[in-house]
């Protein structure tokens, strides 16, 4: 499966809640990823925070041109309480109740 996030929310300095298009929610911390000069500018909170959501790449990207590939992203760990909720795939199935009469019974 080609991973992609589909929603983004800051949640900390460094952390984001993150909703992945298989239904995945988890926060996770991206401090130990900011290494490097392109991720320099994000160990400033501030800057961190304005974060948003390119739905071209299906990640998260900086004004500075930074970002994380939501495959990286994904296999980070999850932190705090809500450590991972994954949707269940019946999901989308309603079930109404009603049988259907099957042949020979």
């Amino acid at each position: 499966m080609k991973w992609r996030v589909v929603k983004a929310e800051v949640s900390g300095a460094h952390s984001l809640d993150l909703t992945f298009n298989d239904g995945t929610r988890k926060q996770v911390d991206l401090f130990p990823l900011l290494e490097g000069p392109v991720f320099e500018r994000l160990r400033d909170p501030v800057f961190f925070s304005r974060v948003v959501l390119d739905p071209v790449a299906g990640t998260v990207v900086w004004p500075n041109g930074a970002d994380i590939a939501p495959e990286a992203l994904y296999e980070l760990p999850a932190q705090g309480k809500n450590r991972m909720t994954r949707r269940s795939p019946n999901h989308a199935v309603q079930r109404t109740g009603a049988r259907v009469a099957r042949p020979g019974r």
